[in-house]
């Protein structure tokens, strides 16, 4: 009977020492586990940005070019020519291509959603019937409907001018592939339609299948102490405290001409979901330039997107544009509730009319007031009449404050 509790505490001793190497086997599958996800992760949603894999996609762009498959008036200078050169790689971002070149001695960038021009969806049509025979009215149909699934806008045939300028004769068909795939590519749309009324988006230069030129402006970075390298712009001799200050107040009011023209100048109002330095450049002018809009939208295709069964606020979320939760139908509103300018205050004009940043160039009341008038307008806004007026009465200060502060460097010179 004395044996008993020895082999119960010995049976116990077995026990703890299984399920100890129980856990640390379990650790270290977990610990695998992760890892392998890890570098799954990495290898699916992050491509390396290297001249090697950039070049390679240019030649393949070019075979394809010289087989037929596709053209662009850019595909001679960069394919025969030589006369577009690649210079480096500036980032893969899921799927995006965007590289740096120089073309006839001006820098430009190059653009594509998809890196291989089979990867976009084929236009059925150019196989059942000669392209020659594809009545162009047809065609314009067919682009209207794109650009009506990609924006949710409905266009005129005489508002598609930008979107459809390719003429009959020698490639049609790959004129006609070409186009579609660049259909297919919502910056591209966004681009072409309003670079001949907005001097706040990027400008193209042309295109070669699947892949678009746009000017080159420097984006800017987050961690810039201006946000936006301004000796780009002004120039290092006149990259003195004076003339950046200037610049900023210049820029800013920049900043509110592009909300009142993307708010009030198109048929719907453009909203804009991403809104950081890195998504806007600035001109030699100081015009404010949006440079990646794949996450801006028109009102129709805003409310798509915002009206999603919810169960909270934080539901109706998407990005920088977000609505309110009605709990009673479980459902986000379609109107969105914040605005650009609000989110422009806050991520932008935070950062430049913060205290820290106060100087003996502008006088301090003047200061406070302009402080004061960006920290009122970043407060997220209501979806109502009052809060419309609060945003009207936002921009006006703003406009205001930024024009007297103008006036006041202009006397201290």
């Amino acid at each position: 009977m004395r044996g008993i509790p020895g082999l119960k505490r010995l049976r116990l001793k077995i026990w703890r020492r299984c399920t100890l190497v129980l856990l640390l086997l379990w650790a270290a599958c977990w610990m695998v586990v992760s890892a392998l996800l890890f570098l799954l992760h990495r290898s699916v949603f992050s491509e390396r940005c290297t001249d090697e894999k950039s070049h390679r996609i240019l030649a393949r762009l070019c075979l394809d070019y010289s087989s037929g498959a596709l053209t662009g008036d850019l595909c001679e200078d960069l394919c025969v020519a030589q006369k577009l050169v690649y210079k480096h790689c500036l980032y893969y971002d899921r799927g995006k291509k965007v590289i740096q070149a120089d073309w006839r001695g001006r820098p430009i960038i190059l653009k594509s959603k998809k890196e291989i021009f089979s990867s976009y969806q084929h236009l059925s049509m150019l196989e059942e019937v000669e392209t020659q025979d594809i009545p162009e009215t047809e065609l314009l149909l067919m682009v209207a409907v794109e650009v009506k699934n990609v924006l949710g806008l409905e266009l005129s045939n005489n508002t598609m001018g930008p979107l459809w300028t390719r003429k009959k004769g020698p490639r049609w068909k790959a004129q006609v592939a070409s186009m579609w795939s660049l259909l297919q590519q919502e910056e591209y749309i966004y681009f072409s339609l309003l670079q001949d009324f907005s001097k706040h988006v990027l400008r193209i230069i042309g295109s070669c299948g699947h892949f678009y030129a746009v000017e080159y402006l420097t984006a800017g970075h987050a961690w810039h102490k201006t946000l936006f390298p301004l000796e780009n712009v002004v120039g290092p001799s006149l990259a003195g405290h004076r003339s950046r200050v200037r610049a900023i107040i210049d820029i800013a009011l920049s900043f509110l001409d592009m909300v009142q023209h993307f708010d009030n100048d198109f048929s719907h109002r453009l909203h804009l979901c991403d809104i950081k330095p890195e998504n806007f450049a600035i001109r030699h002018d100081l015009t404010v330039v949006a440079i990646d809009v794949d996450m801006a939208f028109f009102e129709p295709k805003m409310r798509d997107i915002l009206e999603q069964n919810c169960t909270g606020d934080e539901d109706c979320n998407f990005f920088d544009c977000f609505s309110k939760c009605n709990l009673k139908i479980r459902k986000c509103g379609a109107q969105r509730a914040n605005n650009n300018l609000q989110v422009i205050c806050d991520k932008i004009f935070r950062r430049w009319f913060s205290p820290n940043l106060r100087g003996p160039l502008v006088s301090l009341p003047l200061q406070l007031q302009l402080q004061k008038a960006v920290q009122e307008c970043a407060e997220p806004g209501y979806v109502d009449a009052a809060g419309h007026q609060r945003t009207l009465k936002s921009l006006s200060e703003l406009y205001h404050l930024l024009r007297v502060t103008q006036r006041e460097l202009q006397r201290t010179e």
